[in-house]
């Protein structure tokens, strides 16, 4: 993987399309400081019979084209990257939902408890002229048996709204996991290693904050 020199005055303009704390939080794990957040507002409505890793490849793909759209409105609009992410939870063919309400929290977990599921988040990546690139990973993670105990304790946290699967393995529900066969970054939200990957090929430094960092 190669980068062009590290130089302030070309490195182009990175746009995170999304809210996610998370992933923002990811990124910076990484060294990599997104100039501008602009969450996508679409329709993420699954598909009648759609497979979970085609849902998350098409939601990420038209988050990013719609906030690529609104960068590139802005000036100097060839020297922007746009990058997007969607993460999925699901068992066989089955979306799990990022619920909001505690019920629908309640559902999921009762359904997750004991078993394995398919965690994947795909990454897509509009570089300066509008090509773009994308990643699907996917993970598997298996929770323990969950006892009634546990499960009235994790939804009284509130931890899992908003979540997809209604839980976050970067938090409490870390102590659900039984085994972790992938990418844990994948599962949090967003897949460092592919990340990287793909903004290095569309010509961003990813590694220019790293001496500042040492």
């Amino acid at each position: 993987m190669t980068e062009p020199a590290t130089d302030e005055a070309w490195r182009p303009t990175l746009v995170l399309a999304s809210a996610s704390p998370r992933r923002l939080a990811l990124l910076e794990q990484a060294g990599i400081r997104p100039d501008a957040l602009l969450p996508a507002d679409i329709d993420e409505t699954a598909r009648r019979g759609e497979r979970p890793r085609d849902y998350a490849r098409r939601v990420a793909k038209e988050k990013a084209r719609v906030a690529s759209e609104v960068a590139r409105s802005r000036p100097d609009p060839e020297q922007i990257i746009t990058l997007a992410a969607d993460t999925v939870v699901s068992v066989g063919r089955r979306i799990l939902p990022k619920p909001e309400l505690l019920d629908d929290a309640a559902a999921c977990l009762r359904l997750l408890s004991g078993r394995t599921h398919h965690v994947h988040t795909a990454v897509c990546i509009v570089g300066p002229g509008g090509a773009a690139r994308e990643r699907v990973v996917e993970s598997k993670v298996r929770l323990k048996n969950l006892s009634r105990g546990e499960l009235e304790s994790y939804l009284g946290s509130g931890e899992w709204r908003g979540k997809a699967g209604g839980y976050a393995i970067q938090g409490l529900a870390g102590t659900f996991v039984v085994k972790l066969v992938g990418s844990y970054t994948n599962v949090v939200g967003l897949p460092l290693y592919e990340t990287v990957n793909l903004l290095a090929g569309a010509g961003y430094p990813v590694r220019f904050t790293w001496i500042e960092a040492a």
